[in-house]
């Protein structure tokens, strides 16, 4: 509310400055000596409009702009006009004298110009304001005397100084649009990360306990009814994993960081907890010694491990009969072993068997947070994933 209160109160100030300066100019036109035709052609009335029209295109609310008041327009009329009345001064009128309320605007149009105009108009926008405003000094007088090349050197130190601060303000808004940009995509790449983890090991179990059941259903079909609620588990929580997703892509950015799908330390007894088929044994072995106020990037981090890990163990060695996940205190390290006694007997259609960016992603996010991943056969047979990370 404070800084609501203090932009406002900045635009009252601007615009009671530039009202103030207009009426200087209409007293300083009324002042002097141009000729006159008629009286609404006079040079009062003629500058006079000259600044109603910049007055309008800089005060013009901007809710009720209509379509065509466009920054281009907004800039390059007010000068237009302001080119001719000193071109009329020049040719027809005689000397007309210009006041600070006329520099003030075209001074705020080629802000308005360098700044806002689209980048294929901002340079004749911007050098249309100030070749307008440098001309302001040889109306009526065409002679180069000291006087005007004085104001012209100010009126080229003032067109400096207004441009660049427009083009350092322009540079600042097209890096924070990148920036903006860049996170967001961060946040879909993660996001797609996520959706991989999650999905990719619901899909992947509900595979295979799918090629269980078909083999217990002539041997063994009393004890389908096990299978079969975990095939309908994994259904169920691959389509709330997705839907999560599709809810956080609607609203990416960087507040959305925090709703994504992630999982902790609390989540891996949940994620063992039905994950084994029928003659498999799986055992979580928790250090007492870790606690669960591990920061949350590594509690995610270790999370992902363990995930990816039972996610392979599904895809490449589903005949394992014992799976062990284990997460130790290690000197202050967080250690997270998955070992399984697999021997690579799974039949998985070659589509579901992966591109292995699983890994890849994993190795990229664990050394991320200054930690290390290894993969490799168990000297006794089987695979073992062990990641350790700083706490």
């Amino acid at each position: 509310m404070k800084s609501v209160s203090a932009r406002g109160c900045a635009r009252g100030v601007a615009f009671g400055l530039l009202l103030a300066a207009a009426v200087v100019d209409v007293v300083l036109y009324a002042g002097s000596d141009g000729a006159r035709v008629l009286p609404m052609a006079s040079p009062v009335w003629q500058t006079l409009a000259v600044v109603l029209v910049g007055l309008a295109a800089l005060l013009w609310p901007a809710g009720r702009r209509p379509e065509w008041l466009t920054p281009q327009a907004r800039t390059t009329v007010p000068a237009l006009a302001s080119l001719l009345l000193t071109a009329a001064s020049l040719l027809v009128q005689g000397p007309v004298v210009f006041g600070p309320g006329e520099i003030m605007i075209l001074l705020s149009l080629l802000f308005i110009a360098v700044r806002h105009c689209p980048p294929r108009w901002a340079l004749a926008c911007g050098a249309l304001d100030a070749c307008a405003l440098l001309t302001l000094p040889v109306r009526g007088d065409v002679t180069l005397s000291s006087d005007v090349m004085g104001l012209e050197l100010i009126g080229l130190l003032l067109v400096g100084l207004v441009a660049g601060l427009a083009g350092y303000l322009r540079s600042m808004d097209y890096r924070r649009t990148v920036a903006v940009s860049e996170t967001r995509r961060g946040e879909r790449l993660a996001i797609a990360a996520d959706l991989h983890d999650f999905v990719a090991h619901h899909v992947t179990g509900i595979l295979v306990q799918t090629q269980v059941a078909r083999m217990m259903a002539d041997s063994r079909p009393q004890e389908l009814d096990p299978v079969l609620a975990g095939i309908e588990r994994a259904a169920t929580e691959a389509l709330a994993s997705m839907r999560r997703t599709v809810g956080v892509l609607r609203n990416t950015g960087p507040e959305a960081a925090g709703h994504r799908p992630v999982g902790d330390l609390a989540g891996i007894a949940e994620l063992i907890e039905g994950f084994a088929l029928p003659g498999q044994h799986v055992v979580l072995r928790r250090d007492p010694a870790v606690s669960d106020d591990l920061p949350h990037e590594v509690q995610a981090a270790a999370f992902r491990v363990v995930q990816e890990a039972l996610t392979n163990v599904r895809r490449h060695a589903a005949d394992a009969t014992r799976i062990e996940v284990s997460l130790r205190d290690d000197a202050g390290r967080l250690e997270v072993t998955v070992a399984d006694d697999g021997r690579g007997g799974t039949q998985l259609p070659a589509a579901a068997h992966g591109g292995g960016f699983g890994l890849v992603g994993l190795k990229e996010r664990v050394t991320a947070l200054g930690g290390e991943l290894h993969t490799g056969p168990r000297s006794g047979g089987g695979w073992l994933v062990r990641a350790g990370f700083r706490r």
